[in-house]
């Protein structure tokens, strides 16, 4: 999918005719070609890369569920002391993943829609929740309470620090030697 970025110049006609030029002599309507496709190319990036638009291809980018990735052979495995037939074996296997592929389709086509429209719900709420309500409380506690960051700072400046500090001095000299007996 690659364009061209030959320079061809594209002219926009916009009806005007006291057209004035910019500091570089050029009509702000005119533009390069190839500014005009990258800034097409960036939009199409964002635009397949939206939250709100389902991605079709790659449905887990992040591998947020890489342990769902269970094939037949990760959950039934036979020693080689103890098999069965080679035409149970491939009919159990086939039926392993018709019956895994199948009841996940029809499980997720009875909960999907309402489990998502209750997550958005949910997720829709918690926003809500976190935006109108606890940044505020949050920045209001942290407004108010400003004076005591000074007070806790002055504490451990004239009191605590000094202690361990002293502390540190008195230990000092200590050493440890171990010796084997």
């Amino acid at each position: 999918m690659m364009r061209s970025t030959a320079g061809v110049e594209t002219e926009i006609d916009l009806g005007d005719e006291g057209d004035s030029e910019d500091s570089e002599g050029q009509q702000p309507w005119k533009t390069q070609l190839a500014t005009v496709m990258e800034e097409e190319e960036e939009e199409d990036v964002v635009s397949t890369q939206s939250d709100t638009r389902p991605l079709l291809n790659e449905r887990d980018p992040r591998q947020i569920n890489e342990c769902l990735k269970v094939s037949f052979e990760d959950v039934i495995a036979e020693p080689e002391s103890v098999r069965s037939g080679d035409r149970v074996w491939i009919s159990s296997h086939a039926l392993f993943e018709v019956s895994r592929v199948w009841f996940y389709r029809i499980i997720t086509a009875l909960l999907a829609v309402p489990v998502s429209v209750i997550a958005g719900i949910l997720f829709a709420v918690l926003s809500c929740l976190h935006i109108w309500l606890f940044s505020p409380c949050v920045k209001v506690i942290l407004i108010n309470t400003g004076w005591l960051e000074t007070l806790w700072s002055s504490v451990l400046d004239i009191i605590i620090l000094p202690f361990f500090q002293s502390v540190a001095k008195c230990c000092r000299s200590i050493s440890v030697q171990l010796t084997r007996q």
